[in-house]
């Protein structure tokens, strides 16, 4: 499920805040190619199976595998594969639109005045560095806004996946972005405190203060920010929680309570998260995960999110993206004095604590992201594999959580290339998963 695809998205975009890149970093939702069909909304996925169907498939685990995905329509990969697909196309627009608003503020002197401004307005230089951040964010964020609706808000809807009317959505949008204007004029205002204190090490120290703010912002942002945007709430008492809650205790997690959240006013999506970390962290459902899949799919996908938990994927999370921090600040910090040099006379950047080249700043720390995308994406995939196989171990419901899955194909591609799954899937493909829960049921026959 996609735990941690939703915690590496904030782990990116809290990483990217450290040298101001949150403005630009939007919701990744893949845009079709302008000639890929779309197919009508609530179109049929999955054809039906029973008990009966389950107990005649192959124990061969390719075999079984194969019969799960025989079961999608024709309809739905095609879909499935177009709105994915999209997706890659989607990284390369964002980079370019990012890039383009960096050379558009800096090539007409934008920035530079932007800077002036601020220095005119106040004598504290801390105070400068945030004014300047803030009005540079809301300056990046409405000029992305354009590529926002699409992506966020038009192609969803064209894909049935939407559920939000369009003032509601943009609504959301505006609280997005003041909590990106208070977090980030702080952060920045600190950032180029620190760089005026050690101008050709400051990303050592950035990297140190860019960890912390990560790790603080994990802990805070499931019980301050995510409830302005979701209802979080106690699961219903019943046989479904205290089968949830039984397995919790069978499988030492210290968790007392399970919530669920109405992500329904947003999407038609079925999934699950662990947010937090150390003694914060929660198991939550969405309504969509409950009202749309059967008991037992709910507690292999529930033990799936404790997989996560009791594995510790949060923090190893934040430690391994703290040192792809460290390498992406140095890179920054080499790569900004060289461009600097040529043009910086020419865009009226001073040096590199002048707040002017934050647009810079942005531009290379995208550019490193980027290229570190499967990377990063596998980071986050050999997490989902490890949570997996708890998950199936804990739940023993093979078939159920195979079932879970053939449910993501509404929005992730079934069945992609080795590569292609390498380069571009932060998750292990459908086949992939319900090959390795099909392989633990041969091995564990009831």
């Amino acid at each position: 499920m996609p735990s941690l695809r939703l915690l590496a998205g904030a782990l990116l975009w809290l990483l990217a805040t450290l040298v101001f890149t949150t403005a630009s970093a939007q919701p990744a939702s893949a845009p079709q190619p302008a000639s890929a069909p779309v197919a009508p909304a609530r179109s049929v996925f999955v054809t039906p199976a029973d008990d009966a169907w389950r107990a005649a498939l192959p124990r061969d685990p390719a075999a079984a595998t194969q019969a799960y995905l025989d079961r999608l329509t024709p309809a739905a990969r095609s879909r499935s594969d177009a709105y994915f697909e999209g997706g890659y196309w989607l990284q390369l627009w964002n980079l370019l639109l990012g890039l383009g608003v960096a050379w558009l503020l800096l090539a007409t002197r934008t920035s530079a005045w932007m800077r002036t401004r601020a220095e005119r307005l106040t004598r504290f230089r801390w105070l400068q560095a945030g004014i300047f951040g803030i009005a540079w964010l809301a300056v990046v964020w409405l000029l992305s806004l354009p590529l926002a609706i699409y992506q966020g808000f038009l192609r969803e809807h064209q894909y049935g996946l939407a559920t939000q009317t369009f003032g509601a959505w943009l609504g959301e949008q505006f609280i997005g972005l003041a909590i990106s204007l208070a977090v980030g004029g702080v952060v920045i205002a600190l950032f180029y405190a620190l760089v005026r204190r050690a101008p050709r090490r400051w990303w050592v120290a950035a990297s140190v203060g860019g960890v912390a703010l990560l790790t603080l912002m994990i802990m805070v942002a499931p019980v301050y920010i995510d409830p302005l945007f979701n209802t979080y709430k106690s699961l219903e008492d019943g046989p479904v929680k205290a089968s949830l809650l039984s397995m919790a205790r069978a499988n030492g997690v210290p968790a007392h309570d399970i919530l669920e959240f109405d992500a329904s006013r947003q999407t038609t999506r079925v999934s699950a998260n662990v947010s937090g970390i150390f003694g914060s962290a929660s198991i939550r459902l969405n309504d969509n995960l409950l009202r749309r899949t059967s008991p037992a799919a709910i507690k292999a996908v529930t033990g799936h999110e404790m997989g996560h938990y009791v594995l510790n994927h949060v923090a190893k999370i934040v430690l391994q993206f703290g040192v792809l921090l460290v390498v992406g600040l140095a890179f920054v910090s080499w790569a900004f004095t060289r461009v600097q040099r040529r043009f910086g006379p020419a865009w009226g950047v001073r040096d590199v604590a002048d707040p002017a080249g934050l647009p810079l700043l942005a531009a290379l720390l995208s550019l490193y992201l980027f290229v570190l995308t499967p990377v990063t994406n596998s980071i986050i995939r050999i997490g989902e594999v490890e949570a997996d196989n708890y998950g199936v171990n804990a739940a023993r419901e093979p078939d159920a959580m195979a079932e879970a899955l053939l449910s993501l194909v509404e929005y992730r591609k079934a069945d992609p290339g080795a590569w292609e799954e390498v380069v571009f899937f932060d998750h292990p493909s459908t086949r992939s998963r319900i090959f390795a829960v099909m392989r633990w049921k041969a091995e564990n026959p009831r």
